[in-house]
């Protein structure tokens, strides 16, 4: 079969992966091999290209790059009862072990044996993914596994961080969503699907912006033209907004925090690659919490299934071929996609 192979770290991503052939995977047991029909790109696919992962996880090179899969179950290995061949399925982005004590209290992302394809094993950016049956969720009937993949780690992920977010909010008041790109406008949706906040979406882009309107946003931000501080507090007679969730997560929006957050509430971090530099004295003051998010849980995955199943949640993507893995690298580091890119094997 053919894959997308990283052989070495590197920040030139017009180069980074060679397509290959290579070995389909065999199903031991527990294990399922799916036919990849979609397989989303994502950001963190670019920090794993510039090595960046390296610190936090254990990367043997070469490896097969890809984290948001769907597509069909085409073979199952010996014990594997809840999927057969022929189910249209998605993904959970971690393989987990089951039996450690984070598993068994429903805590998937904190598996002591977690397996992650793409990021420390062979993912989906190849013609077969092998992945485990605890990972595998049954997709509704008719589900366009292509379209669908990106909700593998960008839409769980964005839920994730919604979910905990609602909690907090109650009608009336202000959540804002910073970054209105390819987990920012998932987050935005349910947001509104699952809360009766007024939404707020920050965005440098106007096409963004108006997206964020059209998915359901109240009010609009762009900080090229307005402070954002001023902007909020506006919004919010001065009291700042319960919850923010960054998707871009750099040094220039974490430090909106002290500014925009209302006393007691959370700004949420989602998007990385920057810093969190506040004063002590600041998070004293306020009283508000940055509160860090990584992939959701695989119930979360499930639950928002339902919610796009129900036509409260879509995403806009855009089609890749697997001999357009560089140049859709190339288009993301440059801000050129809007919403995902799927790469099509």
């Amino acid at each position: 079969m053919q894959a997308a192979r990283l052989h070495e770290f590197t920040e030139e991503m017009e180069s980074a992966l060679s397509i290959e052939e290579v070995d389909r995977p065999e199903p031991g047991h527990g294990e399922v091999v799916i036919e990849v029909e979609g397989a989303g790109w994502c950001q963190t696919d670019n920090h794993v290209i510039e090595g960046m992962w390296t610190d936090y996880m254990d990367q043997e090179l070469p490896m097969t790059l890809g984290h948001e899969n769907a597509g069909t179950v085409v073979e199952v290995g010996d014990g594997v009862e809840t999927v057969s061949e022929g189910d249209s399925v998605i993904c959970h982005p971690v393989m987990t072990c089951g039996v450690c004590r984070a598993c068994r209290m429903g805590e998937d992302m904190y598996c002591e044996n977690l397996e992650f394809p793409g990021l420390n094993r062979d993912g989906g950016f190849a013609e077969y993914l092998l992945t485990s049956q605890r990972s595998v969720i049954p997709l509704p009937e008719g589900t366009d596994t292509t379209d669908i993949a990106p909700h593998a780690d960008a839409g769980i992920t964005a839920y994730h961080a919604a979910k905990k977010a609602v909690t907090k909010l109650n009608p009336g008041d202000h959540a804002v969503v910073i970054g209105v790109g390819g987990l920012g406008h998932i987050g935005l949706q349910c947001l509104n699907a699952m809360s009766a906040a007024n939404v707020v979406a920050v965005d440098l882009k106007d096409e963004a912006l108006d997206l964020a309107t059209d998915l359901g946003a109240h009010e609009t931000v762009n900080p090229t033209n307005v402070d954002v501080a001023s902007a909020i507090d506006d919004m919010t007679d001065g009291a700042g907004a319960r919850q923010v969730l960054d998707f871009v997560g750099a040094d220039e929006t974490t430090e909106l925090a002290p500014d925009i957050v209302s006393a007691g509430g959370d700004h949420h971090i989602i998007g990385y690659g920057g810093h969190v530099h506040e004063p002590s004295q600041a998070l004293v003051n306020g009283e508000f919490s940055f509160v860090g998010n990584i992939v959701g849980k695989y119930t979360e995955l499930q639950e928002l299934v339902s919610l796009v199943d129900r036509g409260d949640v879509e995403l806009h993507t855009s089609r890749y071929g697997l001999d357009d893995v560089n140049t859709v690298a190339e288009k993301l580091e440059h801000g050129e996609i809007e919403g995902r890119a799927v790469i099509t094997p």
